[in-house]
Formats: structure tokens, C-alpha cells, sequence
């Protein structure tokens, strides 16, 4: 690999120069250091309740204190079964100030999916709550795993007083009362101490404080280990895309913190900057489309579904998007209508990044401001290197001309899977000049400007007679259809052709087609070998944890109903 960089850096668009560098830091001090800054501003308001750096900081610092009082310190690994509460935060910056490590789990995971996620990280303690969607999983954890102990919190000791009192009186029925017993403490009782706790080092480059779990590059769920570095380079990283980094901070919380996505753009970020987290517990469009209203959020992270949510909504039209300066889409592909479509419902602008538990959350993003490139995931971010290697091989480049797997490196890659070394052998390269790489597993291009463009996944491709399809360029036609909202491709076993592309839909609220009509207008369109047998329409499409189009939960829809039939 030679230096692409310097072909297009003349055209780098970011605030932030392109080759800044991010000393070491731990999250510890980072956290620290901002919360001596803004003390008495608010860090966190929900649903009406603030809660400042200060009291953040002391909460941060209580549970800690409670969990060394337990017998908890360095290298212990800590769970996050939790929504997007204020719990998670004091949670998340005390375990780190322990010297133990996070691990997130998401609130929706069955009993066997947490089960199996702590015995693979060897968590010791889990945080939940004693709403109903979470504790009985928990329970059942607690006593079919090696899992020790639980702490449980309230969401009405959250809440505002007013909204808490008819939170008790109106909402028993999504509660669980937490059973009397001596592995289950409440939130309340750990943080019942002064604060005090033997402070243990920190080495921001080495010592791991996040366990992201992730399907990955190569399929299986495995844990990502994101060191203290990794994740305060990224968040640094990203405050260099804000061009305005010194004006009201506001962002609306909605986003799962228990994804990397948020964990560093809304909760890292933010705290870097002295801003304030509009928390939602989970998202609802009608919320926040409220919430946008109250307090005049500044920036709205999300994912392509989520914007399609409100422009369905009927209060959009009745909303004041003004405050906002960026909405920020990641996790999954923007299709160019969606956005345009946002963008002249609420006169708001859509930037479009990308990147993976693996590389901390960031790799690459459009400008806030200026010149973008829409159908592009934007230009690396400060500090991150991208560039295209062979498919087939990656120690070499693609063929001139032709779309390669992408490639990054930079200060946010993480240390490697957990205990999982055949994994790391599959996912980075080092190349000539030592510098050691992350293969993504997405395929793509990188133009003249240094905007990247995703053609596809190297494990989505279909073989159809020997070629390649990729399901994303014909996902990108039926878009243009104006009854498509939502499209994925797939590939289905055919016994001439290896495999037969199909392509699922679903419609535009008021429109009409039918699956015939919409082959016979995608068809035309396509390559022989893209042309697809169906288009099935669906009423819903399988969806992930944070909301994008699933196409691993729709093949597995597609081949269970197969099976089904005589």
C-alpha cells in the first residue's frame, strides 16, 4: 500500500485536520476533567429531570466506592443491561474508575442470548432495572449462569417528582419487584456511601474498557475490546467534524447507549464538549418529535429508520426543527431519497457516517457543513487512515478501477476480539510498513476527493452464474420506485444458477403496487444477472437491536418458511 492520502487531502472538508493526533487519555480523566469544567451544567435531562456534571460525577464516584465495598476492582468485568437511563452513565464511568470493564448488553436479548454473552465475557456483576422487560431476564441469568450479583435500579427514582409519583400509581403493572435476596442489591443501597474508593491506574492503550459485542466482520457475535484510547480518540475524532464546537450542546438521546454508535457520538462526545444528553429511554416518534420541541435540541443522531418514523408521523409538519444543526445517520445505508425527503419535510440537514463496534463507533462521516456527497459515507475522519485492498486477497490493492474491501486504521481500532485470536487473524493485516489494518468486510470505492462510497458487503454478495450481485445497487433502484419505502435483496438457493436474487418490500403509506408490477419496472433496469424472480411484499421488514434492516433475520424468515412448505 502506497500513500492514497495524499491525493485527495487538498480537498479534506473537515474542521479538524486531517493528520490531528490524539494523545493517550483514559475515560477516567477525560470524564474528570470535564465534569471540573462544567460542573453545574446539566449532563443529563430526563424526561424533564436535569442532572449536572457535578452530581453525574459524585454518582460516577458513589458506585464505584459501593462496588469495591462488594469486592469488585481492576479487570473485573461489569454488566449494562440498561435502556438509555441515567443509571447507565454513573454505571458506565464508574465501573471505568474501578480500573474494572464494561460490557454492554442490549435490553433486548432473550434470557439464553444474555446468558451466553456473560459466560462468554466472564461478567461478574450485572446493572438492570426492575421494569418487566428486563428483570425476570436477569433473574433467570442470575440463576443459570456464573453470574453473581445483581444491581437493580428504579426508573421512578429517576423521573421528575411529579412524573415519578404517577409513575408508581400508573405503571405498577411494567414493574418487578425485586425478590429479597442477598445477590440482589438495590442501585440505591450501592450508592449509599461518601463516595471514597482507592483510585486505580489506568493505561489508556492497553487496559480494555469496553466489551462491545458485535455480529463483526466475519459473522459470529464476539466481544470487541475497545480500550480507554480507542474510545476517547474517537470521541475526539468526532468533536473535530462540529464546526461550532463551542455553541449550546443539546443532543436528543434516543439512540440505544448500549450500541457503540451512541456510546461514543451521544454519551463520549457530548461529555467532551460540555453538553447536555436529551435522554429518551427508547425511541417513540411522537416523543421525540415533543422533546425536540422542549428543549431545542441542537443535533439528532439516528438511523435511516428512524427518520423514516417521523416523516410518517403526523406532528412532523407541527414541528420546529430549527435548533438542529445536524442529524447525524449511521448503521446502516442512507438511501438519497430519505434524505432528501427529511431535509424538505423539517429543513434540517442529514449527514451520513459510518463505522463499527470495532473501530470504537467512527471511521468516516460527511461534512456537518459545506459540500457532502450524498450516496457517500463521507471522508475519513481526523486521525483514520482508508483505503481499498483485494477482495481476495487482502495484502494487495483492488485491479485498477474496481471496488475493494475497505480497510481503516487509526487510534479507535480496537485491541481485538476477546478471546478469540483465530478472529483477529481474520480481521487485521499488517502491511509492508507495519501499520496494521482492520478489514471491514465491506466493499467499496474511494473517489478522487477521498469520499468513500459502500458498494456492498463481502459477505452479502450473491453468485449468480459465477458473477458477483450485489444487493445494495439493486436495493438503490428500487428506491427510485415511488411506493418502495423499504427494500432488501437477498440471495436464495437455485439449483441452475447457484443463486437466484429476490428482492422484499415494503410500501409507502397511500400507494399501490403489486409484486408483478414492481419486477416488471426493477428488471429493466438491472443486469441479466441482477434480475430477480420476485418482489415480495411485505407488511413489516426484520429489524435490528438499534433499528436498521436486518437482512441475516430476513434470510433466516425466508429459509424457515421455506422449510415449512410441503
Amino acid at each position: 500500500m502506497n500513500d492514497p492520502e495524499s491525493a485527495w487531502r487538498d480537498s479534506y472538508r473537515h474542521p479538524m485536520r486531517w493528520d490531528s493526533a490524539f494523545p493517550p487519555l483514559s475515560l477516567v480523566d477525560f470524564f474528570d476533567q470535564a465534569a471540573a469544567r462544567h460542573a453545574q451544567a446539566p449532563l443529563i435531562d430526563f424526561l424533564g429531570r436535569q442532572y449536572s456534571y457535578a452530581e453525574t460525577l459524585d454518582g460516577a464516584n458513589r458506585v464505584a466506592a459501593g462496588l469495591r465495598a462488594l469486592g469488585y476492582g481492576p479487570g473485573d468485568r461489569i454488566g449494562l443491561f440498561l435502556p438509555n437511563v441515567p443509571h447507565y452513565v454513573a454505571a458506565y464511568y464508574g465501573i471505568l474508575k474501578l480500573g474494572a470493564t464494561v460490557v454492554n448488553f442490549s435490553p433486548l436479548y432473550t434470557p439464553a442470548e444474555l446468558e451466553h454473552q456473560v459466560a462468554d465475557s466472564g461478567t461478574r456483576l450485572l446493572f438492570t432495572l426492575s421494569a418487566s422487560a428486563l428483570l425476570p431476564t436477569a433473574l433467570k441469568v442470575l440463576e443459570g449462569s456464573s453470574l453473581e450479583r445483581l444491581v437493580v435500579g428504579s426508573i421512578a427514582g429517576a423521573l421528575p417528582v411529579a412524573k415519578s409519583v404517577l409513575y408508581r400509581l400508573f405503571k405498577r403493572s411494567e414493574v418487578t419487584k425485586r425478590p429479597h435476596d442477598p445477590r440482589i442489591s438495590a442501585f440505591s443501597a450501592l450508592i449509599a456511601n461518601d463516595g471514597s474508593f482507592p483510585a486505580a491506574p489506568v493505561d489508556p492503550v492497553n487496559q480494555v474498557a469496553l466489551i462491545q459485542y458485535t455480529g463483526g466482520t466475519t459473522g459470529t457475535p464476539k466481544g470487541a475490546m475497545l480500550t480507554h484510547q480507542n474510545l476517547s480518540a474517537n470521541a475526539r475524532q468526532v468533536m473535530g467534524l462540529d464546526p461550532h464546537p463551542n455553541e449550546p450542546d443539546r443532543i436528543l438521546g434516543v439512540l440505544p447507549l448500549f450500541h457503540v454508535f451512541a456510546n461514543t457520538c451521544v454519551l463520549n462526545r457530548t461529555v467532551l464538549n460540555g453538553g447536555c444528553i436529551v435522554m429518551l429511554p427508547r425511541f417513540d416518534a411522537g416523543s421525540v418529535l415533543a422533546t425536540i420541541d422542549r428543549t431545542r435540541a441542537t443535533a439528532l443522531p439516528g438511523v435511516p429508520t428512524m427518520y423514516q418514523a417521523l416523516l410518517d408521523h403526523p406532528k412532523l409538519s407541527e414541528t420546529d426543527f430549527s435548533s438542529l444543526r445536524a442529524c447525524i445517520s449511521g448503521g446502516a445505508p442512507l438511501a438519497a431519497e430519505l434524505k432528501a425527503k427529511f431535509e424538505a419535510a423539517t429543513g434540517a440537514t442529514v449527514v451520513e457516517g459510518y463505522g463499527l463496534s470495532e473501530s470504537a463507533g467512527v471511521i468516516s462521516a460527511n461534512p456537518y457543513e459545506g459540500e457532502g456527497k450524498s450516496g457517500t459515507i463521507g471522508q475519513p475522519i481526523p486521525g483514520t487512515y482508508v483505503r481499498l485492498v483485494d477482495k481476495a486477497d487482502p495484502t494487495v490493492p483492488p485491479p485498477e478501477g474496481e471496488p475493494g474491501e475497505i480497510v481503516a486504521a487509526g487510534p479507535q481500532i480496537m485491541k481485538g476480539y476477546w478471546n478469540r485470536p483465530e478472529a483477529d487473524a481474520e480481521v487485521f493485516v499488517t502491511d509492508a510498513q507495519g501499520r496494521t489494518w482492520l478489514r471491514t468486510g465491506d466493499v467499496g470505492t474511494i473517489d478522487a476527493d477521498g469520499f468513500i462510497k459502500i458498494v456492498d458487503r463481502l459477505k452479502d454478495m450473491i453468485a449468480v452464474s459465477g458473477f458477483k450481485v450485489f444487493p445494495s445497487q439493486i436495493e438503490a433502484v428500487l428506491h427510485h420506485h415511488p411506493a418502495v419505502k423499504e427494500a432488501m435483496v437477498i440471495g436464495l438457493p437455485d439449483a441452475y444458477r447457484g443463486e437466484q436474487p429476490r428482492a422484499y418490500v415494503t410500501l409507502n403509506d397511500g400507494t399501490v403496487a403489486t409484486s408483478e408490477e414492481l419486477r416488471d419496472w426493477l428488471n429493466p433496469q438491472l443486469g441479466r444477472h441482477e434480475r430477480v424472480d420476485q418482489v415480495v411484499i411485505r407488511l413489516t421488514m426484520p429489524k435490528t437491536m438499534i433499528g436498521k434492516l436486518s437482512r441475516k433475520d430476513l434470510i433466516a424468515e425466508v429459509m424457515a418458511e421455506a422449510a415449512a412448505r410441503p
